[in-house]
């Protein structure tokens, strides 16, 4: 009964600031049925809707509470589905909100590790450094004197976001239900998109592990500096890490105060980007200016610093092949090329017309390729390419949809660091080693390095695979040798029996005259 009670509550409190911020005028108005429409009147009536509908959404969102707003932030991403100006408005959303008290922060650390604070830290800065929807973050020392960073997850955090999931789940099959074209914009694969990223976040084991792999990665490149954890003190709930000493790559001007060199740093975040995303398939989704630092230290001075990786994008060999060849396609204006990688991907049914395809992807990259390559935007082509889709009924792909955030991300911030950035410069050498890797000597020696230890184990199997291999191609002939034996010996001994019984019908009728004679006789 109190489970029922707080739900009903929950309810009407949501329904109370949809209707004051017109959040269902936001919703219904992408529809253009006349009875939707003739609905939308209705709804607003006597209600003074002024702020565009972005403005509201957002500010809804954020009245709505922490869950809401980090779905705001995921929907965001999803350019390919709702228009452009309710998603350059919702990209204002900020992942900040009030801290937790700091007792029960203290509470849930000791909870997690089963210990006082006082055994596992030298000191413990109680005052969180930054808040966010989903933790909350704390400088501390060890005790052997490392500076670390303790991540401590809000509480009772699952039980909200299930509720409010629930309510998200019922309102996308609503809305669905409504029209064609809120099918096309499939409400309930974006909810059921925004359910995994936000229970993947709720365990920041899976955050930490996502931090070690970059890391990983990136050993060697000595562009981009990764936390290391401490995995002795890492769980579901709180992660501690190295802490990390950076000025926020907004602050230009203390950047330049202090040596950076701006020009190289924006080259460096485009080859940290294409490496991560042609050589390990493997990159950051995250990266805003809020999750990205540069280091003064004098040891590490100009690299930059990767903060927060709950939200990792993943690619497959076929996605990379995919965005290389396309990439390649468009700089040499090769857009049936383009058009028939969409439809070997099969993300565009089978029966789609190259030439329709071909002249939807013209219309997109055209006004791009005239324009110099310092001033293309990868971003840009790519959104409108998902956008240019959906006539075509193309499936766009989530890692994709995080690829492209990320990429918009990363252009504006390179062109802001460096407005004379050519993006097409700095990935060319990535797109050239990835075709190298894929169809060149490189590729077959790598191929080839793999497979050894394959190899190796089937090299002294050879010998009796191949004679089974062989007993086994050589059985079904020997049957058949055999089967054709029997059959002539069938037809050999059908003749003899015809033989036989014309034998013994020849010396019978004989023998019968032989009789008939006598007896005449």
């Amino acid at each position: 009964m109190a489970h029922f009670v707080a739900h009903f509550g929950r309810l009407i409190f949501i329904v109370i600031i949809v209707l004051r911020f017109g959040l269902d005028e936001v919703a219904l108005s992408a529809f253009r049925q006349r009875w939707v429409r003739a609905l939308v009147r209705l709804v607003t009536l006597g209600r003074r809707l002024d702020a565009p509908r972005g403005e509201r959404l957002r500010q809804g969102l954020e009245k709505l509470g922490p869950i809401f707003v980090k779905f705001g932030q995921v929907l965001s991403t999803r350019r390919d589905l709702i228009p452009l100006d309710v998603a350059d408005e919702l990209v204002r959303l900020q992942d900040r909100v009030p801290p937790f008290p700091a007792e029960q922060s203290r509470a849930l650390v000791e909870k997690a590790f089963g210990k006082p604070i006082d055994e596992l830290f030298a000191s413990f800065e109680i005052e969180p450094v930054a808040s966010a929807s989903i933790a909350q973050v704390h400088f501390a020392v060890l005790k052997d004197g490392r500076e670390v960073a303790v991540k401590v997850l809000r509480p009772g955090m699952l039980q909200v976001i299930d509720q409010d999931l629930t309510l998200l789940h019922t309102l996308a099959r609503w809305v669905e239900r409504l029209s064609s074209e809120a099918k096309r914009l499939r409400p309930r694969d974006v909810v059921a998109e925004f359910d995994g990223y936000l229970h993947d976040e709720l365990d920041l084991v899976r955050e930490a592990a996502n931090a070690a792999q970059l890391r990983r990665n990136m050993d060697g490149l000595d562009l981009v500096l990764v936390p290391e954890m401490v995995w002795d003190l890492c769980t579901p709930s709180v992660i501690v890490m190295e802490r990390m000493h950076g000025v926020p790559i907004n602050q230009l001007e203390r950047l330049r105060s202090a040596g950076v060199d701006i020009k190289k740093l924006a080259r460096d975040g485009v080859t940290i980007f294409f490496t991560q995303v042609f050589r390990d398939g493997f990159f950051h989704a995250d990266m805003h200016p809020g999750n990205i630092q540069v280091s003064l230290d004098p040891r590490t001075f100009g690299r930059y610093i990767a903060l927060d990786f709950g939200i990792i994008g993943s690619l497959t060999e076929s996605d990379k092949e995919y965005l290389a060849y396309n990439f390649i396609a468009f700089f040499q204006r090769d857009y049936k090329r383009v058009a028939e990688l969409h439809i070997e991907a099969g993300w565009v049914p089978a029966d789609t017309r190259v030439d329709a395809l071909e002249g939807a992807v013209r219309a997109v990259c055209e006004p791009q390729t005239d324009r110099p390559l310092k001033d293309i935007s990868f971003g840009q082509v790519l959104l409108r390419l998902f956008q240019a889709s959906r006539r075509f009924n193309v499936k766009i792909q989530p890692q994709l949809v995080l690829l492209q955030k990320t990429l918009l991300n990363i252009e504006g911030l390179g062109r802001q660091l460096d407005p004379d950035l050519d993006l097409y410069v700095t990935a060319k050498p990535f797109l050239e080693r990835w075709m190298n890797d894929q169809i060149g000597w490189r590729g077959l020696m790598q191929r080839l390095k793999r497979e050894a230890p394959r190899y190796a184990q089937m090299v002294p199997e050879l010998p009796r695979l191949v004679h089974k291999a062989l007993q086994q191609q050589a059985a079904p002939r020997d049957n058949e040798a055999l089967l054709a034996l029997l059959a002539e010996q069938r037809r050999t001994n059908s003749l003899l029996q015809a033989l036989l019984w014309a034998v013994v019908g020849f010396v019978g009728g004989l023998l019968v005259t032989r009789v008939m004679l006598n007896w005449l006789h």
